[in-house]
């Protein structure tokens, strides 16, 4: 027989969270009507659902508007320096695998100065949750162009228009081995909270991108496709084992010609339409998705990938509990062992 505890709860029975408990007593002190306050918001509705005690969740950041993410989150966590998000995490995690860690960048912070730790996370699959905030500009430095800025964007450190080709954060995601990897957009609630919730139970890295909107130096940067009242037009939401379908009445679709997509108006059956599949290990299919450009094509939204892969934090761990079963070790042996010479 189990008995209660003075709380109510039985011995070791995770006590019932809400999204209170997730929030902080400090200030939330971005731009009136910024994307980062819907981010916010379905983390932490989507937090008390992974029913974790708040102790084991930790939120690490970098630098920019998106990294003051974590004194707003009630748990454990860590502002960082430029770009340094990642490899922080990835210690973290490997030193105490039993921690959720969730990582919050933005497209500055992490594809500019942070790309090489971004890229070695997700090919060594560390366990780690990377919410990459996309407005497509540097915000907190007042509005130059970032590495997903559009090709000729105009801002005030590109007064002609950029001559960079935009890096796309999925793509980087996929080339580098991520075994997780989705989009969402700030303004679909349910989806971002369903789509965080989604990559937080992933096991090894999960990478979200969140379109999300700087009303203050780049207003409008996804309004072409993402705002409500179009958004059903111009966007297809992937869904695994679901032929790809969009339009107000779900009435067009998407079908491959060979490896080339193409949109077929007012689909009258599934028949030929191109079926998502989230668990292929090669990358063909994502690879098609990640390609169909906006106007030519609806823009993708959802997850592209969601495949098992060896994780490296438990990889590591493994060695670990090996080394240790041996005995302890001699310090002064190892020093000593190996190649050694003495300098005259």
């Amino acid at each position: 027989m189990t008995t209660p505890t003075s709380n109510g709860l039985i011995a070791g029975e995770l006590p019932v969270l809400t999204r209170k408990d997730f929030v902080s007593n400090q200030e939330v002190r971005w731009c009136p009507g910024c994307g980062d306050y819907s981010i916010l918001a379905q983390m932490q509705k989507m937090l008390p659902e992974l029913r974790i005690p708040r102790e084991n969740v930790v939120f690490i950041s970098g630098i920019g508007c998106s990294s003051r993410f974590p004194y707003y989150v009630e748990t454990y966590g860590f502002h960082s320096i430029h770009g340094r998000a990642l490899t922080i995490a990835s210690g973290l995690k490997t030193a105490r695998p039993e921690l959720s860690v969730f990582v919050v960048t933005g497209d500055g912070d992490g594809l500019s100065i942070g790309g090489n730790h971004l890229l070695h996370a997700m090919r060594r699959n560390v366990d780690l949750n990377v919410v990459l905030f996309n407005n497509r500009i540097y915000g907190l430095t007042k509005g130059q162009f970032s590495p997903t800025s559009e090709f000729g964007k105009v801002t005030k450190s590109s007064p002609y228009g950029t001559t960079e080709r935009p890096l796309n954060p999925i793509r980087v995601a996929l080339a580098a081995g991520a075994t997780f990897v989705a989009r969402s957009i700030d303004r679909d609630t349910k989806h971002l909270e369903e789509t965080l919730y989604r990559a937080a139970q992933h096991k090894g890295i999960s990478f979200v991108e969140v379109y999300q909107n700087c009303n203050i130096f780049n207003d409008g940067a996804f309004a072409a496709f993402y705002d409500k009242d179009v958004r059903q037009d111009k966007m297809v939401y992937l869904e695994h084992g679901k032929p790809l379908r969009f339009g107000k009445e779900n009435q067009h679709g998407i079908r491959l010609n060979g490896f080339q997509p193409e949109v077929v108006e007012n689909a009258a059956g599934d028949d030929g339409l191109l079926v998502h599949d989230t668990k292929q290990q090669n990358l063909s299919l994502a690879n098609i998705l990640v390609g169909m450009d906006y106007p030519e094509f609806p823009v993708p939204i959802g997850v592209f990938r969601d495949v098992d892969g060896p994780v490296y934090d438990q990889l590591v761990q493994e060695q670990v509990d090996a080394a240790r079963a041996k005995g302890p070790g001699d310090l002064a042996a190892i020093l000593h062992a190996g190649e050694t010479w003495v300098v005259d």
